[in-house]
């Protein structure tokens, strides 16, 4: 494309931020000064608007329309703000959450001024939270709407622009209407945008009333006596846990102290996401150390949770399958009625796992803007560590509620001498094998995205792993579903759904392989562990091939 100069130095004008304002001149002097990887910066800086959706914003900060920054998160607060006027919400409450990424609460301060400015009534809290108090607070509050400025998982660079309307996150049409004004907003001089500074700050009595929240869906009399390992990932979960903790009484866990603090910079993982190597080594080596019964982390904004645990003798990360079945199956025999439902990327376990127990199922679009959603909501999840244990406080992932389950699931299972790979075998043995796994491309040209679903569709494989299979493209609608860009292969053995992320510059590609329960009910105890371990080979042999295959079909 050709850079306009007069939209750069319109920006460098407007932009309140001496980072970014500075950073813009020094991208401009390299580029002219014949620097490539200055000029090809500059030029994806100014390429387009970063594009506001379901999911937000979520983009590297920077200067320019196509980065996070101060003008476009005060220009996204503004068309959210006329977006609520214009429903009717004149003088309604917005909570303002934000978590410790770099500018994160200059950005919440921002869209506080902004919403205050045009006749809304922003409640802004006091510092860093975990993006599921701000979700529970909108209720609590009586809030109309809600903001998180976080970028979750994302990479050190990046910063995000999370929103919610009443309990749940924005779907479409409302994300395309909010955009709308987003664009009108950046019409304008950016200076004739009002704002106000009366505004109130919330704090501990947020913190307080979310953690006696978490801290009930404990039965008084359960058993509490475990131990076990926490890392925070360097976010913010680690202070609201232990307000759960001093209320829940569970005992503290071991700590890992490398990642305690929150750190925007992220110092020991290369991608702050539990899900990526090595993300969790540290939790693992210390609950080998300390003896734990189970190693808990949550991502940096606290609204994913992943567990590890000894399995066959072995510490290994639970996948969030797993962890999505034994959490469902320990509601179902709590009893817990309602809905139990998950995306659709997930494993169809769940979808067993609640007919047996004589409760609904529901299955969803991936994301909690989804499964949130869904009427009569006992228990969600999705593959990606995300879960929602407590729908009528929180209708999102809540990775603190979560880690509250499992202390209390662990603590169970131990009074009864019983450990996690315990129950995962008794879910195994009733239902079968569910073996699940992620092919994940990451990108730096999100045209390869779009080329890989292209070969796919006009390439579908007609077999995989010798067995045939039924293909489904989810763009054209499927059983029920709105459309999204996806596609779905399935037979009696094996379930491929293909679909690029939402909020990453990748391609993913989950992957289930299903074997049958044994039917020998004559067997011994000895023989069906035995059987049970011959199945999970076999089942991880057809992984391999099935990931080799779709590898090839993807062509990347």
């Amino acid at each position: 494309m050709s850079l306009d100069p007069a939209a750069v130095r319109a920006w460098r004008d407007a932009d309140p931020d001496p980072a970014t304002a500075t950073a813009l001149d020094n991208l401009v002097e390299k580029a002219t000064g014949g620097d490539a990887d200055a000029a090809a910066e500059l030029a994806d800086a100014f390429a387009g608007r970063l594009a506001f959706g379901t999911a937000g914003l979520r983009a590297a900060l920077g200067p320019g329309p196509n980065r996070m920054n101060r003008v476009v998160v005060t220009q996204a607060a503004a068309g959210l703000a006329q977006w609520l006027l214009d429903h009717g919400h004149a003088g309604e409450r917005v909570l303002i959450g934000y978590d410790a990424r770099y500018n994160s609460d200059v950005f919440a301060r921002d869209t506080a001024e902004i919403l205050a400015g045009h006749g809304l009534r922003p409640v802004l809290t006091e510092t860093y939270v975990p993006t599921p108090v701000v979700a529970f607070g909108i209720g609590h509050l009586d809030c109309v709407a809600g903001v998180v400025v976080t970028a979750s998982h994302n990479p050190p660079a990046d910063n995000g622009y999370k929103v919610y309307v009443g309990p749940s996150q924005i779907v479409p049409p409302t994300d395309v209407e909010i955009a709308a004004q987003i664009e009108r907003a950046a019409s304008v001089p950016l200076e004739s945008l009002p704002r106000s500074r009366a505004y109130p700050i919330i704090g501990a009595e947020l913190l307080d009333a979310y953690a006696d929240r978490v801290a009930s869906l404990v039965a008084p009399d359960a058993p509490r006596d475990l131990t076990w390992a926490y890392t925070p990932l360097h976010g913010v979960g680690a202070e609201t846990v232990a307000r759960v903790l001093a209320r829940a009484g569970f005992p503290a866990p071991a700590l890992v102290s490398e990642q305690a603090v929150p750190d925007p910079s992220f110092p020991t993982v290369a991608f702050p996401n539990p899900e990526e190597p090595g993300a969790i080594d540290l939790a693992l080596a210390l609950a080998t150390e300390s003896g734990a019964d189970v190693a808990v982390a949550n991502d940096p904004d606290a609204d994913r949770c992943a567990i590890a645990a000894p399995i066959d003798g072995t510490w290994r990360m639970l996948s969030g399958d797993e962890l999505g079945w034994l959490l469902a199956d320990d509601a179902l025999r709590r009893g817990t009625p309602g809905v139990y439902a998950c995306s659709v990327v997930s494993s169809t376990l769940l979808r067993e796992l609640a007919a047996r127990a004589g409760q609904p199922f529901a299955m969803t679009l991936t994301g909690f803007k989804w499964i949130g959603r869904v009427p009569g909501l006992a228990f969600g999840y999705e593959e990606a560590i995300g879960y929602c244990t407590d729908p009528a406080a929180v209708a999102d992932k809540d990775g603190i509620s979560t880690l509250t389950r499992v202390l209390a699931l662990v603590a169970a299972l131990r009074a009864e001498g019983l450990t996690i790979a315990d129950r995962l075998d008794d879910i195994t043995r009733t239902h079968g094998v569910h073996l699940t796994s992620q092919l994940s491309f990451r990108v730096a040209d999100l045209t390869r995205i779009a080329d890989a679903m292209a070969r796919l569709r006009s390439h579908t494989p007609t077999d995989l792993v010798g067995e045939a299979v039924a293909a489904f493209d989810l763009a054209a609608g499927w059983n029920g579903l709105p459309t999204t860009d996806g596609v779905l292969l399935e037979s009696e053995r094996f379930r491929v759904v293909v679909r690029p992320s939402g909020t990453e510059p990748k391609l993913k590609c989950y992957l289930q392989v299903r074997l049958p329960p044994a039917t020998d009910e004559t067997a011994t105890d000895e023989s069906a562990t035995a059987s049970l371990a011959v199945a999970r080979l076999e089942a991880a042999g057809l992984m391999e091939q099935l990931r080799a295959e779709m590898a090839e079909a993807l062509g990347l």
